[in-house]
């Protein structure tokens, strides 16, 4: 199905069974993207690279949390690739665009994973209290860090995609916010990182 020339199977790292549902999830992805437009024409056939394996990066930088709530989930990256690759971690996706909710909670029922779909706007479902809170190429990361503040447990950690502006962005939530970071280089996008963020509170 996927027209890229990379052995899924072996690049993904990941058992039998991971690996399968990420490959039924692709297939619903292809069956519904022509008509809600869940990824971009340009990168459906890219559709590993550019989106599962960039969404599964970050999975073994989160430890084994109980709770992960994904922002602005859209098609699914990174929390459904999350829930597909963490059966133990209860997932909480939040996608207030219906059409795409539908989606989520078409994948999440046909896969029989353990994650719920919230299709609300972001500060209009009661705090979350995760363990990990996780957003992909949704917004500026000031605004993201008040999302991240409002759903986090107080020992939680974010883990934003980020690309190569992310140095800029530091700067400016440093005016507003305090918390440390590490910068994680990016296995599939040069100069992007996984910013993982803790220790979070207002200046």
């Amino acid at each position: 199905m996927s027209t890229e020339k990379i052995d899924v199977d072996s690049a993904l790292d990941v058992s039998r069974e991971t690996s399968d549902r990420l490959k039924a999830f692709e297939a619903l992805l292809r069956k519904w993207n022509p008509k809600i437009n869940l990824v971009s024409k340009a990168s459906i056939d890219h559709l590993w690279t550019r989106h599962m394996m960039d969404s599964l990066q970050i999975v073994p930088h989160a430890g084994h949390p109980k709770t992960w709530c994904d922002l602005g989930s859209g098609g699914g990256f990174p929390g459904m690739v999350a829930a597909i690759a963490l059966p133990h971690t209860h997932v909480h996706l939040v996608e207030s665009d219906q059409r795409k909710a539908a989606f989520l909670r078409t994948v999440a029922r046909d896969l029989d994973l353990n994650c719920e779909v919230h299709a609300k706007r972001i500060m209009d479902v009661p705090p979350l209290s995760a363990d990990v809170v996780s957003a992909r190429a949704l917004t500026h990361l000031t605004d993201l860090l008040s999302f991240a503040k409002y759903h986090l447990s107080s020992a939680g950690e974010a883990l934003f995609l980020k690309g190569e502006t992310w140095k800029t962005e530091v700067a400016e939530a440093q005016q507003h916010w305090r918390f440390d970071f590490d910068a994680i280089e990016s296995k599939t996008q040069s100069k992007a990182v996984i910013l993982r963020i803790k220790e979070l509170s207002r200046v």
